[in-house]
Formats: structure tokens, C-alpha cells, sequence
């Protein structure tokens, strides 16, 4: 290696560390699915309804 690559190389590094970081934070925004929004929550009104006429029998 010449003087030049060994001076390049914390350059490099540092600016694939910075890509890699860009990378991530453009999927993290451009990435529309979010699995939380989709999962259930609890009962419904219908599943509230069915238990109280039962516990009312």
C-alpha cells in the first residue's frame, strides 16, 4: 500500500459508517408498514356485549 491509501483509510471508514447510518434512517422513513398498527388490541364491542348478556344470565 502507498502513503496515499493509508491516509485514505479512516476517511473511508468514517464515510461507509455515514452511508450505512443514511441507509438505515432513509428505510426507517420510506418504510410505510408498521407492523403495530395492525395488531389486535383487545375485545371488541361485540365480544362486550356477548359477556355481559352472559354474566347477566
Amino acid at each position: 500500500m502507498n502513503a496515499m491509501e493509508l491516509a485514505l483509510r479512516p476517511l473511508r471508514r468514517r464515510l461507509a459508517h455515514f452511508v450505512a447510518r443514511f441507509v438505515a434512517l432513509l428505510d426507517g422513513v420510506a418504510n410505510p408498514y408498521r407492523p403495530e398498527l395492525y395488531y389486535m388490541r383487545g375485545p371488541g364491542p361485540k365480544c362486550r356485549a356477548r359477556q355481559q348478556a352472559a354474566l347477566r344470565d
